[in-house]
């Protein structure tokens, strides 16, 4: 008894003399920070730059949102370790670790609102980059605004959301061109394939998106070629499966050429379904987003559709020694060519981390989002795609870029990649309008000021 009394006063001794030692040892941490001016390893851990995601990652829109998520998600990885080359071989952004919350936009523009006032209130993000629907961004714009966090709508194309609903963006911007660039490329790369045409017919998704693309492809086909004629014009809802009526529509009146703007899982499905009826025979497609059809439908693709990537992505790409690491790194990640999705993505973080850095001018740690959002104006920056963008519009909150189209003429079974040919690229200043200029009067006034 006496043996264990002596043991237990002796463990009690222990655990005195440790607890003073370390509070000995945090008290001599502590004095050391207040006279050095610096923090210990474990505190600077501490500090990041924390990005909100928003892609779509379930029902039709995920066939183009997780191929984003993909390629985010390898460029934040990447950073973090420092595995970038040049100019975004500094590790993280300016120096910090980045950390990435991921947001499903499917939903609707309600469901949004939330989620990204979770974001910014609950999660405390500093850069929310996402938004493919138009609708959403719409929506998301004016809150981003009244938040005043930095959000780069990374993808969604409606020029409507600078012309019409925030008008003077502060804390909004959009490191991708406007749909404008896809549209006018369109028709000018029509017209030069098929210089005769007389009607091009349209189906296109019921919301901004699908209606601007479908205004502006107008009014630059007729710009161009004022006597084209327009036989018939579709819109469906977001998500639709099922196109036999609009199929037979088109069949019924067919035009030389059929002009479409979907994304996602419903430019899969309309592909799909109108090439077993044979619409494809009877018309030329003009798919703006066809890239997205092909990195889905691999050879089952439209065989002579006329494609685009929304910018030079994917098969577009021109080769640097950033888009040939990150081709590269993609392929090896994932086991795939890099869908343009996943180009769009990199691009956002890309702009983000270039303004950041520009404002930090050589200092370290965190920036001020009003000092990163003033460095982004007139920045110019490469991309993934070896095309630089500039943010020469609205202020500085809008990109322009080049974009490229071609035509998909078949499947290569020994390298399991598309073959693309008559691939033309269209510098952005010949198919983007000039600062200040609204979309569809600069299409209207015969493109002036265009450079091309």
């Amino acid at each position: 008894m006496a043996f264990a009394a002596s043991a237990r006063k002796f463990l009690l001794l222990i655990e005195v003399v440790m607890k003073r030692t370390l509070v000995q040892s945090i008290m001599s941490a502590a004095a050391l920070a207040c006279m050095t001016g610096t923090l210990p390893s474990f505190a600077a851990a501490q500090e990041q730059v924390k990005i909100g995601f928003v892609f779509f990652l379930s029902g039709p829109g995920a066939a183009y949102g997780s191929n984003a998520r993909d390629g985010a998600k390898l460029i934040v990885e990447a950073l973090n370790a420092g595995k970038v080359p040049a100019p975004y071989d500094k590790p993280g952004i300016n120096g910090l670790p980045i950390q990435a919350v991921f947001v499903d936009e499917a939903g609707g523009a309600q469901k949004q609102l939330a989620e990204y006032r979770r974001l910014v209130e609950r999660e405390q993000v500093d850069v929310v980059i996402g938004y493919n629907s138009s609708g959403d961004c719409n929506a998301i714009a004016p809150v981003a605004e009244e938040l005043r966090v930095l959000t780069d709508f990374f993808h969604c194309g409606n020029p409507q959301l600078f012309e019409d609903i925030v008008t003077e963006p502060l804390y909004s911007v959009r490191t991708a061109p406007t749909g404008t660039m896809d549209q006018v490329a369109a028709a000018k790369y029509l017209l030069e394939k098929m210089p005769g045409i007389k009607t091009v017919s349209g189906i296109n998704q019921d919301y901004s998106w699908g209606q601007d693309s479908w205004t502006e492809f107008k009014a630059a086909m007729s710009a161009l070629k004022p006597d084209i004629q327009y036989p018939a014009a579709s819109f469906t809802k977001l998500g639709t499966s099922d196109y036999g009526a609009e199929i037979s529509t088109l069949l019924g009146t067919p035009s030389e050429a059929l002009f479409s703007s979907f994304w996602g899982g419903d430019a899969d499905a309309f592909a799909l379904q109108a090439s077993t009826r044979g619409l494809d025979q009877k018309s030329k497609f003009v798919l703006t987003m066809g890239t997205g059809i092909i990195d889905d439908l691999g050879e089952k693709a439209i065989v002579g559709s006329i494609f685009g990537a929304r910018g030079p992505h994917g098969y577009f790409a021109r080769k640097t020694p950033l888009s040939a690491w990150f081709k590269a790194e993609y392929g090896k990640t994932y086991n795939r060519m890099p869908p343009f999705g996943a180009y769009a993505a990199a691009q956002g973080i890309f702009g983000i981390k270039a303004a950041y850095e520009k404002a930090a001018a050589g200092a370290a740690g965190r920036q001020k989002t009003e000092a990163v959002i003033a460095a982004l104006k007139g920045l110019t920056f490469d991309t993934a795609s070896g095309f630089p963008a500039t943010m020469a519009n609205n202020d500085g909150h809008q990109a322009i870029q080049a974009t490229a189209y071609g035509v998909y003429s078949g499947w290569d079974k020994a390298r399991n990649e598309a073959i693309i040919t008559e691939v033309k690229v269209y510098p952005a200043e010949c198919v983007n309008p000039p600062n200040g200029v609204r979309a569809v009067d600069w299409i209207k006034s015969g493109f002036k000021g265009a450079k091309c």
